[in-house]
């Protein structure tokens, strides 16, 4: 990797038979050297995130946005990722004293691990155009590397529309064909295809 990095989406190839990965959209935050993070946006728990995320006191009567599966890494560390500019919001007092507690990950995406802005997210109605995600997908120096030159995963632009408003059972296929390809012709060999 030797051009600067730019947050992206990684999409997994068919040959990729890892139980946490088949068929998953990654949002890939950070990729460096020294290794990489993301978080898988499509897959979704059938829990309220307000039931299953532990906050003392417990955020009541709040919204009903569901608790994603970031990835399997540390799957009790929570990551929020917003859509708006959370200082932007006519209502977003709170949020305003907490600029500095947002990554800005591209125009329009934004990621925090704020648990004030947690308990913001949660106790907002009707539920912001955000994610709450438990773990999340990590590689060590040079992994996600020798993964791209398998071709294990597609790189992707971020489209907001696909983080926030495509269904999750919908998302990967989605992805796939806005890069022209067709889901089912993908061969699952090594290689470039």
């Amino acid at each position: 990797m030797s051009e600067p990095f730019h947050a992206a989406l990684l999409l997994s190839m068919p040959q990729l038979q890892d139980p946490n990965f088949a068929r998953t959209v990654v949002l890939l935050c950070d990729y460096s050297p020294e290794g990489a993070f993301g978080l898988v946006l499509n897959r979704p728990t059938d829990m309220p995130a307000t039931e299953m995320v532990r906050l003392d006191p417990p955020v009541e009567n709040g919204n009903t946005m569901p608790l994603w599966i970031g990835g399997p890494v540390e799957p009790q560390r929570g990551w929020i990722l917003l859509g708006d500019d959370p200082s932007a919001r006519p209502d977003a007092d709170a949020f305003t004293a907490l600029q500095g507690e947002f990554k800005l990950i591209q125009e329009g995406l934004y990621l925090s691990t704020s648990v004030t802005v947690l308990r913001d997210v949660l106790a907002m109605t009707p539920a912001p155009r955000a994610r709450v995600l438990a773990g999340y997908a990590g590689w060590g120096p040079g992994q996600l590397d020798d993964e791209l030159a398998q071709s294990a995963w597609l790189l992707a632009n971020i489209d907001l529309d696909l983080v926030f408003d495509i269904p999750a059972t919908a998302m990967w296929e989605t992805a796939i064909r806005r890069l022209g390809a067709d889901p089912s012709t993908l061969t699952t060999s090594h290689g470039v295809h």
